[in-house]
Protein backbone atom coordinates (compact mmCIF):
# COMPACT_ATOMS: atom_id res chain seq x y z
CA UNK A 1 0.00 0.00 0.00
CA UNK A 2 1.17 3.38 -0.64
CA UNK A 3 -0.50 5.56 2.01
CA UNK A 4 -2.15 5.62 5.01
CA UNK A 5 -3.97 8.81 6.27
CA UNK A 6 -4.15 8.95 9.79
CA UNK A 7 -6.98 11.37 10.64
CA UNK A 8 -7.15 12.34 14.43
CA UNK A 9 -10.50 14.22 15.14
CA UNK A 10 -13.11 15.67 17.98
CA UNK A 11 -16.91 16.47 16.74
CA UNK A 12 -15.57 17.34 13.13
CA UNK A 13 -19.04 15.16 12.17
CA UNK A 14 -20.06 18.04 9.45
CA UNK A 15 -16.20 18.04 7.70
CA UNK A 16 -15.58 14.58 7.23
CA UNK A 17 -17.39 13.53 3.87
CA UNK A 18 -16.25 16.47 2.37
CA UNK A 19 -12.72 15.93 3.68
CA UNK A 20 -12.79 12.09 2.72
CA UNK A 21 -14.03 12.90 -0.52
CA UNK A 22 -11.32 15.09 -1.28
CA UNK A 23 -8.52 12.64 0.21
CA UNK A 24 -10.19 10.24 -2.43
CA UNK A 25 -10.40 12.31 -5.54
CA UNK A 26 -6.44 13.40 -4.64
CA UNK A 27 -5.55 9.43 -4.51
CA UNK A 28 -7.76 8.54 -7.74
CA UNK A 29 -6.13 10.86 -9.82
CA UNK A 30 -2.34 9.99 -9.23
CA UNK A 31 -3.18 6.49 -8.71
CA UNK A 32 -1.94 5.69 -5.03
CA UNK A 33 -3.21 2.80 -3.63
CA UNK A 34 -4.38 4.37 0.36
CA UNK A 35 -6.58 3.79 3.54
CA UNK A 36 -8.03 6.54 5.67
CA UNK A 37 -7.99 5.85 9.13
CA UNK A 38 -10.36 7.82 11.56
CA UNK A 39 -9.45 8.22 15.29
CA UNK A 40 -12.28 9.53 16.99
CA UNK A 41 -11.48 10.78 19.78
CA UNK A 42 -14.52 10.66 22.26
CA UNK A 43 -16.58 13.09 20.22
CA UNK A 44 -19.61 13.42 21.28
CA UNK A 45 -21.66 14.28 17.98
CA UNK A 46 -22.42 12.23 15.33
CA UNK A 47 -18.81 11.49 14.34
CA UNK A 48 -18.59 8.08 14.91
CA UNK A 49 -21.93 7.35 13.11
CA UNK A 50 -20.46 9.48 9.76
CA UNK A 51 -17.29 7.32 9.89
CA UNK A 52 -19.04 4.09 10.12
CA UNK A 53 -21.39 5.43 7.02
CA UNK A 54 -18.05 5.89 5.17
CA UNK A 55 -16.99 2.37 5.87
CA UNK A 56 -20.35 1.04 4.48
CA UNK A 57 -19.54 2.58 1.39
CA UNK A 58 -15.42 2.64 1.43
CA UNK A 59 -13.28 -0.29 2.43
CA UNK A 60 -10.35 1.49 2.13
CA UNK A 61 -12.13 3.42 5.31
CA UNK A 62 -10.74 2.32 9.05
CA UNK A 63 -12.32 3.82 12.33
CA UNK A 64 -11.06 3.72 15.57
CA UNK A 65 -13.11 5.07 18.62
CA UNK A 66 -12.01 6.23 22.28
CA UNK A 67 -14.46 5.93 24.76
CA UNK A 68 -13.96 9.25 26.00
CA UNK A 69 -12.01 12.16 24.90
CA UNK A 70 -7.63 11.12 25.58
CA UNK A 71 -6.44 13.62 23.05
CA UNK A 72 -4.54 13.86 19.99
CA UNK A 73 -1.54 12.33 20.65
CA UNK A 74 -3.20 8.63 21.62
CA UNK A 75 -5.35 9.50 18.92
CA UNK A 76 -2.08 9.65 16.62
CA UNK A 77 -0.93 6.55 18.32
CA UNK A 78 -3.61 4.36 17.88
CA UNK A 79 -3.43 5.29 14.12
CA UNK A 80 0.45 4.67 13.75
CA UNK A 81 -0.46 0.93 15.15
CA UNK A 82 -2.59 0.38 12.56
CA UNK A 83 -1.31 2.09 9.35
CA UNK A 84 0.32 -0.17 6.72
CA UNK A 85 1.13 2.55 4.29
CA UNK A 86 4.73 3.25 2.98
CA UNK A 87 4.55 6.64 3.72
CA UNK A 88 1.93 7.72 6.51
CA UNK A 89 0.02 11.15 6.25
CA UNK A 90 -1.56 12.63 9.07
CA UNK A 91 -3.98 15.68 8.80
CA UNK A 92 -6.13 17.49 10.96
CA UNK A 93 -10.40 16.74 10.06
CA UNK A 94 -11.13 20.64 10.48
CA UNK A 95 -10.76 20.68 6.41
CA UNK A 96 -7.89 23.55 7.19
CA UNK A 97 -5.09 21.13 6.13
CA UNK A 98 -5.21 20.64 2.17
CA UNK A 99 -5.40 17.05 0.61
CA UNK A 100 -3.98 18.64 -2.40
CA UNK A 101 -0.76 18.33 -0.73
CA UNK A 102 -0.26 14.65 -0.55
CA UNK A 103 1.20 13.89 -3.86
CA UNK A 104 4.40 16.23 -3.38
CA UNK A 105 4.68 14.87 0.23
CA UNK A 106 4.84 11.37 -1.11
CA UNK A 107 7.41 12.01 -3.59
CA UNK A 108 9.41 14.19 -0.91
CA UNK A 109 9.44 11.18 1.79
CA UNK A 110 10.20 8.52 -1.70
CA UNK A 111 12.09 10.18 -4.14
CA UNK A 112 13.51 13.24 -2.11
CA UNK A 113 14.78 10.76 0.56
CA UNK A 114 13.19 12.14 3.63
CA UNK A 115 12.22 10.65 6.66
CA UNK A 116 9.99 13.26 7.85
CA UNK A 117 8.56 16.60 6.13
CA UNK A 118 6.19 18.94 8.46
CA UNK A 119 3.73 21.51 7.03
CA UNK A 120 4.83 25.04 7.13
CA UNK A 121 1.64 27.04 7.29
CA UNK A 122 3.56 30.43 6.18
CA UNK A 123 -0.16 32.26 5.27
CA UNK A 124 -2.17 31.12 8.25
CA UNK A 125 -6.14 31.99 8.42
CA UNK A 126 -5.94 32.79 12.62
CA UNK A 127 -5.94 35.81 15.23
CA UNK A 128 -2.96 37.17 16.36
CA UNK A 129 -4.02 35.52 19.60
CA UNK A 130 -2.77 32.31 18.35
CA UNK A 131 -0.30 33.44 15.48
CA UNK A 132 2.04 35.45 18.01
CA UNK A 133 2.04 32.47 20.79
CA UNK A 134 2.72 30.01 17.66
CA UNK A 135 5.48 32.16 16.43
CA UNK A 136 7.09 32.37 19.86
CA UNK A 137 6.63 28.78 20.51
CA UNK A 138 8.30 27.30 17.27
CA UNK A 139 10.92 29.69 18.05
CA UNK A 140 11.48 28.07 21.50
CA UNK A 141 11.22 24.71 19.86
CA UNK A 142 13.89 24.90 17.02
CA UNK A 143 16.55 26.32 19.71
CA UNK A 144 16.09 22.92 22.24
CA UNK A 145 15.27 20.34 19.28
CA UNK A 146 18.49 21.78 17.26
CA UNK A 147 15.88 21.17 14.25
CA UNK A 148 16.75 24.46 12.84
CA UNK A 149 14.89 24.07 9.26
CA UNK A 150 11.31 23.53 10.82
CA UNK A 151 9.10 26.71 11.66
CA UNK A 152 6.24 25.26 11.88
CA UNK A 153 6.25 22.28 14.68
CA UNK A 154 3.06 22.34 15.66
CA UNK A 155 1.31 21.93 11.88
CA UNK A 156 -1.17 18.48 11.57
CA UNK A 157 0.15 18.22 7.73
CA UNK A 158 2.92 15.85 7.93
CA UNK A 159 4.30 13.00 6.23
CA UNK A 160 6.62 10.12 7.14
CA UNK A 161 8.24 7.20 6.56
CA UNK A 162 6.89 4.08 7.78
CA UNK A 163 9.30 3.02 9.98
CA UNK A 164 9.34 6.22 12.04
CA UNK A 165 5.90 5.86 13.21
CA UNK A 166 6.57 2.36 14.09
CA UNK A 167 9.51 3.34 16.07
CA UNK A 168 8.46 6.13 18.09
CA UNK A 169 6.19 6.31 20.88
CA UNK A 170 3.89 9.56 20.80
CA UNK A 171 2.27 9.88 24.17
CA UNK A 172 0.94 12.51 26.28
CA UNK A 173 0.83 15.74 24.45
CA UNK A 174 3.89 14.72 22.60
CA UNK A 175 2.57 15.17 19.11
CA UNK A 176 3.82 18.60 18.82
CA UNK A 177 7.06 17.57 19.25
CA UNK A 178 7.30 14.66 16.60
CA UNK A 179 10.14 15.99 14.69
CA UNK A 180 12.16 16.19 17.82
CA UNK A 181 11.07 12.48 19.02
CA UNK A 182 12.15 10.88 15.34
CA UNK A 183 15.41 12.90 15.45
CA UNK A 184 16.23 11.34 19.12
CA UNK A 185 15.12 8.12 17.41
CA UNK A 186 17.76 8.37 14.48
CA UNK A 187 15.96 9.85 11.54
CA UNK A 188 17.37 13.03 11.23
CA UNK A 189 16.42 13.48 7.53
CA UNK A 190 13.72 15.94 8.06
CA UNK A 191 11.78 18.24 5.41
CA UNK A 192 9.28 21.09 5.75
CA UNK A 193 7.25 22.25 2.97
CA UNK A 194 4.73 25.42 2.55
CA UNK A 195 1.64 24.37 3.02
CA UNK A 196 -2.17 25.72 1.63
CA UNK A 197 -3.88 26.70 5.37
CA UNK A 198 -7.50 27.56 4.63
CA UNK A 199 -9.85 29.24 7.25
CA UNK A 200 -11.91 26.41 9.14
CA UNK A 201 -14.99 26.08 7.66
CA UNK A 202 -17.15 24.30 10.25
CA UNK A 203 -17.53 24.45 14.23
CA UNK A 204 -14.63 26.20 16.30
CA UNK A 205 -11.59 25.56 17.50
CA UNK A 206 -10.96 22.55 19.98
CA UNK A 207 -7.60 24.44 21.52
CA UNK A 208 -6.95 26.72 23.96
CA UNK A 209 -4.45 29.21 25.13
CA UNK A 210 -3.11 26.64 27.85
CA UNK A 211 -2.10 24.04 24.89
CA UNK A 212 1.15 26.87 24.86
CA UNK A 213 1.76 26.67 28.51
CA UNK A 214 1.45 22.83 28.54
CA UNK A 215 3.45 22.58 25.27
CA UNK A 216 6.80 24.38 27.03
CA UNK A 217 6.95 22.12 29.65
CA UNK A 218 6.68 18.88 27.45
CA UNK A 219 9.49 20.44 25.76
CA UNK A 220 11.45 20.73 29.20
CA UNK A 221 10.49 17.19 29.66
CA UNK A 222 11.33 15.80 26.22
CA UNK A 223 14.68 17.73 26.08
CA UNK A 224 15.37 16.64 29.90
CA UNK A 225 14.64 13.01 28.71
CA UNK A 226 16.98 13.09 25.78
CA UNK A 227 19.57 14.78 27.05
CA UNK A 228 20.02 13.04 30.28
CA UNK A 229 17.31 10.25 30.81
CA UNK A 230 19.53 7.48 31.22
CA UNK A 231 21.75 9.11 33.13
CA UNK A 232 19.96 11.54 35.94
CA UNK A 233 23.32 11.47 38.01
CA UNK A 234 24.94 13.69 35.68
CA UNK A 235 23.04 16.64 35.93
CA UNK A 236 21.30 15.90 39.51
CA UNK A 237 24.16 14.67 40.74
CA UNK A 238 26.91 17.64 39.05
CA UNK A 239 24.37 20.20 40.48
CA UNK A 240 23.86 18.34 43.92
CA UNK A 241 28.16 18.17 44.09
CA UNK A 242 28.21 21.76 43.19
CA UNK A 243 25.46 23.39 45.56
CA UNK A 244 26.67 21.27 48.63
CA UNK A 245 30.85 22.23 47.97
CA UNK A 246 29.83 26.04 48.09
CA UNK A 247 27.49 25.39 51.04
CA UNK A 248 30.92 23.74 52.97
CA UNK A 249 33.05 26.33 51.43
CA UNK A 250 30.59 29.16 52.71
CA UNK A 251 30.32 27.43 56.57
CA UNK A 252 34.00 26.85 56.49
CA UNK A 253 34.64 30.27 55.69
CA UNK A 254 32.31 31.13 58.77
CA UNK A 255 33.75 28.83 61.10
CA UNK A 256 37.47 29.76 60.26
CA UNK A 257 36.78 33.37 61.01
CA UNK A 258 35.05 32.72 63.78
CA UNK A 259 37.97 30.40 65.38
CA UNK A 260 40.41 33.47 63.95
CA UNK A 261 38.21 35.81 66.21
CA UNK A 262 38.28 34.18 69.42
CA UNK A 263 42.01 33.13 69.03
CA UNK A 264 42.78 36.64 68.91
CA UNK A 265 40.24 38.24 71.49
CA UNK A 266 37.97 39.82 69.03
CA UNK A 267 34.44 40.36 70.04
CA UNK A 268 32.13 38.85 67.70
CA UNK A 269 28.74 37.86 67.19
CA UNK A 270 27.33 33.97 67.22
CA UNK A 271 27.90 32.19 64.20
CA UNK A 272 24.18 31.07 64.59
CA UNK A 273 23.55 35.02 64.42
CA UNK A 274 24.88 35.18 60.60
CA UNK A 275 22.58 34.92 58.15
CA UNK A 276 24.94 33.31 56.06
CA UNK A 277 25.35 30.48 58.29
CA UNK A 278 21.65 29.51 57.36
CA UNK A 279 22.61 30.15 53.96
CA UNK A 280 25.17 27.72 53.53
CA UNK A 281 23.70 25.34 55.73
CA UNK A 282 20.31 25.48 53.24
CA UNK A 283 22.91 24.83 50.30
CA UNK A 284 24.12 22.00 51.54
CA UNK A 285 21.58 20.31 52.17
CA UNK A 286 19.87 20.75 49.11
CA UNK A 287 23.01 19.54 47.38
CA UNK A 288 22.34 16.73 49.33
CA UNK A 289 19.16 15.90 48.07
CA UNK A 290 19.88 17.41 44.29
CA UNK A 291 22.54 14.36 44.76
CA UNK A 292 20.16 11.51 46.10
CA UNK A 293 17.72 12.51 43.21
CA UNK A 294 20.40 11.60 40.87
CA UNK A 295 21.50 8.50 42.42
CA UNK A 296 17.82 7.28 42.76
CA UNK A 297 17.30 8.47 39.50
CA UNK A 298 20.03 6.47 37.78
CA UNK A 299 19.01 3.29 39.95
CA UNK A 300 15.94 3.39 38.20
CA UNK A 301 17.23 3.84 35.19
CA UNK A 302 19.46 1.07 35.14
CA UNK A 303 16.69 -1.47 35.98
CA UNK A 304 13.89 -0.11 33.43
CA UNK A 305 12.85 -2.33 30.53
CA UNK A 306 13.82 -0.03 28.19
CA UNK A 307 17.80 0.54 29.34
CA UNK A 308 18.90 -1.08 26.39
CA UNK A 309 16.19 -0.39 23.36
CA UNK A 310 18.73 1.08 21.27
CA UNK A 311 17.50 1.96 17.50
CA UNK A 312 19.21 -0.35 15.12
CA UNK A 313 18.72 0.28 11.33
CA UNK A 314 20.00 -2.96 9.71
CA UNK A 315 22.80 -5.51 10.73
CA UNK A 316 25.10 -8.23 8.11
Amino acid sequence: MDISVVIPLYNEEESLPELYSWIERVMKEHGFSFEVIFVNDGSTDRSWEVITSLKQSHDCVHGIKFRRNYGKSPALYCGFEQAQGDVVITMDADLQDSPDEIPELYRMIKEDGYDLVSGYKQKRYDPLSKTIPTKLFNATARKISGIKNLHDFNCGLKAYRKAVIKNIEVYGEMHRYIPYLAKNAGFCKIGEKVVQHQARKYGSSKFGLNRFFNGYLDLITLWFLSSFGRKPMHVFGFLGTLMFLVGFISALVIGIDKLYALANGIPQHLVTDSPYFYIALTMMIIGTQLFLTGFIGDLISRTSNGRNDYQIEESV
